[in-house]
């Protein structure tokens, strides 16, 4: 198993409040239509929306970028018709290299992450900072 990764699935019953659990954003416990105009709300006005917790699942992608010699991990929003799809961008803290410490493209993952920001090549990113990628297992 790589680095960073955990194989136990969350079965945290829908319909129960995560608030306990510090997540102020919780796009797991919503339909994949609301859940994917969610992830376009956010990406419209991300500063609403900076140091806030924030709970996905959806498939992993990666992408590396040539310019700045990069692999950048995404994780995949699509509604329910599979016809529009969004991408929240994470990074796994710590010392971490793709592909060695990330799971296979199109594993289903969930994430817990503080939405943050940085500056690159004269713009501004926003990502998902977490602890570990949670393979989900349904």
């Amino acid at each position: 198993m790589a680095a960073g990764c955990s194989n136990e699935a969350s079965s945290a019953p829908v319909g129960i409040a995560t608030e306990a659990e510090g997540i102020d954003v919780d796009l797991t416990m919503l339909s994949s239509t609301i859940a994917y105009a969610k992830v376009n709300s956010i990406m419209e006005k991300p500063d609403e929306y900076l140091g806030q917790t924030i709970k996905i699942r959806g498939p992993f992608d990666a992408f590396y970028y040539e310019r700045t010699g990069v692999y950048y991990s995404y994780v995949l929003i699509e509604d329910i018709a599979a016809c529009c799809m969004q991408r929240m961008e994470f990074i796994v803290n710590g010392q971490h290299t793709y592909p060695d410490d990330f799971p296979e493209k199109e594993t289903m993952i969930e994430l817990v992450g503080v939405f943050g920001s940085y500056d690159e090549l004269s713009n501004t990113y926003y990502y998902l900072a977490v602890d570990e990628i949670v393979i989900w297992d349904k």
